[in-house]
C-alpha cells in the first residue's frame, strides 16, 4: 500500500482544497492529512481560522479521498510523521515549491499546481468587501 501525506489548514473548505486532496490521493492508496491545529495556526502562522480544528477535521474526514486526519502542531514534525506513518509520498501545493525538498531523503516529494481561481484568502477578501 502506497501512503501519501499532505499538510494544511483547510479553513473555509472549497473546491480548490478538494482538487488538491483528490490529486494527492491519486499519488497512492492511502491519504493522510496533517491538519494545522488552532494553536499552531495562531502561534506559527499568525492565522485565525473561521472554523475551529475539530470542525475542520470533521469536514476533511467526510471527504472520500481522505483516509486519516492527524494534527499538525509544529513545522518540524514532518520527518517524524513520514517515518511514523511509513509515508511514501509527501504532497503539497506548488506555492511551497522547493521548501520541503529536505524530505526527499525520506520519501518522494510532489508539488501540485493549485487551483488558480480560488483560495481561502480570496474568499475572505470577497466576503469583507460585501459586508
Amino acid at each position: 500500500m502506497k501512503k501519501v501525506i499532505t499538510y494544511g489548514t483547510f479553513d473555509l473548505l472549497h473546491y480548490g482544497h478538494v482538487n488538491l486532496l483528490r490529486r494527492a490521493k491519486e499519488q497512492g492508496d492511502y491519504l493522510i492529512v496533517a491538519l494545522s491545529t488552532d494553536e499552531f495556526n495562531w502561534k506559527e502562522k499568525q492565522k485565525v481560522c473561521y472554523f475551529e480544528y475539530e470542525k475542520r477535521k470533521q469536514l476533511l474526514e467526510a471527504i472520500r479521498y481522505v483516509d486519516l486526519v492527524i494534527p499538525e502542531e509544529s513545522w518540524d514534525q514532518k520527518v517524524n510523521d513520514v517515518q511514523e506513518f511509513k509515508v511514501d509520498t509527501f504532497v503539497i501545493g506548488d506555492d511551497w515549491e522547493g521548501k520541503f525538498d529536505f524530505l526527499k531523503e525520506y520519501c518522494e516529494v510532489v508539488y501540485l499546481a493549485r487551483t488558480p481561481e480560488i483560495s481561502t484568502t480570496q474568499i475572505k477578501e470577497t466576503l469583507k468587501k460585501k459586508s
